[in-house]
């Protein structure tokens, strides 16, 4: 993207705030004014008082001058404090609206964004939070600098550059002749900072991915000793990251060195000719000062230049990486037009294939029917694909070929919100957002009465552990161990009270006690709903109308649990393999003795 690209980007986001931009635009049209002002007190001061020398008057004659530049230059400078406050308070206050218009669109938008998105490498959780900071923080500052900076800076060369010729065209040309240099010398200091800005991103979303990861891993680094090695590697992205940096701050002082010469040299030439035309008589004493203070003004937009660059370079950098947020309408989940408010559950995948955006195949001409009100099983190996055909039901992923029919339409013919609403799932690894126990739970009705929370509290056995606790339902639920918070997530399938269900290991993070009463309640609200249960625990899968066996993405067998244990094949061995790790041998052993 270039710079005029950006700006068409931001402009519905800039547009709403028109009238304070046109106020900030008056502000630093008179702000360029007010600036020209000590020039013209300097050369009409000096001028005088030279007049004044010549005819040997002292202080007493002189009074009336010192009075009249004093009210005037404190004048301007009451005024331009009004104007300088206006001027950043507007830039600021536009500054900061559009920074969370931007921050706010970024996260509608993600949420728009069916799961393929997420699990690209690109899109990983610290990537995208240093894109979308990063991109909104360079985006608000280049539109706050355009107006609390560039803009005034800008307006003050030019009515400084006009100025200066009106007065003198040679001394102007001069000033003039210097400005294409700056601008060049700044241009190759951007040309080459520009591959290193990029570098500088991608080590930045690094560094902040790999910190995230670090914090989520830090059990299993400890775990295995393995602190030295996070470490080093923290210590290398650092370490490739200062490097950069370096390079940043080197070319920079190279670049910025080589424009103070030059402008050294314009202010040489100007003195030098100045004085000239002063010993020739075209010019007073005061028009040295003049014509220095003017190009002081003319020169110092452009000593920001390497500033102003920077700042663009970084919108030129971050903003590609934000609006690719932006864009990326190939991840949009597609909703469609049908609401219903009265799912059965009727499940029918015909030839369902379907493989991850990375490449990776899941899934491989799978048929299956759910039947409307039976709780269907689905067992197999980890890695067989269970997790993905359970995304694929809810919509979270499209299938890449074959169909879905659900209640006799196909899946992406409903509306996606009124197809969730009426779907109910518990993960293996279930969310605890930042809140109280009653705001998580609440998640699965946000309307939902005291009575209805602890109701469901009850269902899935946490209530008389939440009252244990010394704030009891308003405790931080974040706090909480993780079989609790596993029954949080059963708790808010029980208060949503959805027609279809969807259950992936319901109680992997449960006590055998524990287990036994989740499944009581579960076998309570699988009547008369559709369910679709993952499960190691053969207790969950036994009694379930119908058994799918998936390998390597593909239907192996399916029956009911007798038929699938007699036919000796890939459920016997999963089911054999499952009775050996529980040692049931030994249990009914013990059983039997007592």
């Amino acid at each position: 993207m270039n710079i005029w690209e950006i700006f068409q980007r931001l402009r519905p986001f800039v547009k709403p705030y028109h009238r304070q931009i046109a106020f900030a635009l008056f502000l630093t049209l008179l702000g360029a004014v007010t600036a020209q002002v000590n020039p013209w007190v300097l050369r009409y001061t000096v001028d005088t008082v030279q007049l004044m020398l010549n005819k040997h008057w002292g202080i007493s004659q002189g009074k009336d001058l010192l009075i009249t530049i004093t009210a005037i230059l404190f004048l301007k400078e009451i005024v331009n404090t009004f104007i300088v406050f206006g001027q950043r308070y507007f830039g600021e206050k536009i500054r900061i609206k559009v920074s969370s218009d931007l921050a706010q669109v970024a996260v509608g938008r993600i949420l728009t964004y069916n799961l393929s998105f997420f699990s690209d490498n690109e899109n990983q959780k610290g990537k995208l939070q240093t894109r979308i900071d990063r991109g909104v923080e360079s985006l608000t500052k280049l539109i706050q600098n355009f107006f609390i900076d560039i803009l005034p800076l800008f307006a003050n060369a030019l009515v400084a550059l006009g100025i200066m010729f009106s007065a003198n065209i040679y001394v102007g040309g001069i000033a003039l002749a210097i400005l294409p240099v700056y601008f060049w010398i700044s241009f190759r200091q951007a040309g080459e900072l520009q591959g290193v800005r990029r570098k500088l991103k991608r080590q930045r979303e690094n560094k902040s991915s790999g910190l995230i990861n670090l914090i989520e891993s830090v059990i299993v680094i400890k775990s295995f000793v393995r602190e030295k090695l996070e470490g080093e590697k923290q210590y290398k992205i650092q370490m490739e990251l200062m490097d950069s940096q370096l390079k940043t701050r080197k070319t920079n002082f190279t670049y910025d060195g080589i424009k103070s010469f030059i402008e050294q040299i314009g202010v040489v030439l100007i003195i030098i000719l100045t004085a000239y035309l002063v010993l020739d008589q075209q010019m007073s004493i005061g028009a040295i000062m003049f014509h220095i203070l003017l190009f002081n003004n003319v020169s110092a937009p452009i000593r920001q230049l390497h500033r102003i660059y920077d700042e663009m370079n970084d919108a030129l950098t971050y903003s590609e990486g934000f609006f690719e947020i932006l864009d990326a309408n190939d991840f949009v989940e597609k909703s469609g037009k049908t609401v219903m408010d009265d799912f059965k559950g009727d499940y029918r995948l015909q030839n369902v294939s379907f493989s991850y955006p990375n490449g990776n195949k899941a899934l491989s001409e799978i048929d299956m029917n759910i039947k409307a009100g039976q709780t269907t099983a689905i067992v197999g190996l980890s890695g067989a694909g269970k997790s993905t055909l359970i995304n694929l039901l809810v919509g979270f992923y499209q299938q890449n070929g074959g169909t879905i029919l659900l209640d006799g339409k196909p899946l992406d013919a409903y509306d996606l919100s009124s197809l969730r609403n009426a779907i109910g799932m518990v993960l293996q690894k279930n969310h605890i957002f930042k809140g109280s126990i009653a705001e998580n739970i609440r998640y699965g009705k946000p309307g939902a009465s005291d009575a209805e929370l602890i109701e469901a509290a009850r269902q899935a056995y946490l209530h008389e552990q939440i009252m244990e606790l010394p704030a009891d339902y308003e405790t931080d639920a974040q706090l909480l161990s993780g079989g609790q918070q596993q029954r949080i997530a059963i708790a808010r399938l029980f208060l949503k009270n959805p027609p279809i269900i969807f259950l992936d290991e319901p109680t992997a993070s449960l006590d055998a006690i524990a287990t036994e009463q989740i499944k009581n309640s579960l076998d309570a609200i699988k009547k008369n709903r559709t369910v679709v249960i993952i499960s190691h625990s053969l207790a969950q899968i036994l009694d379930s109308d119908e058994i799918y066996v998936m390998k390597k993405g593909h239907i192996v067998e399916k029956g009911k649990h007798e038929e699938l244990y007699e036919a000796n094949g890939a459920y016997r061995e999963i089911f054999d393999a499952s009775a050996r790790s529980l040692n049931l041998e030994k249990m009914l052993e013990l059983m039997n003795k007592e």
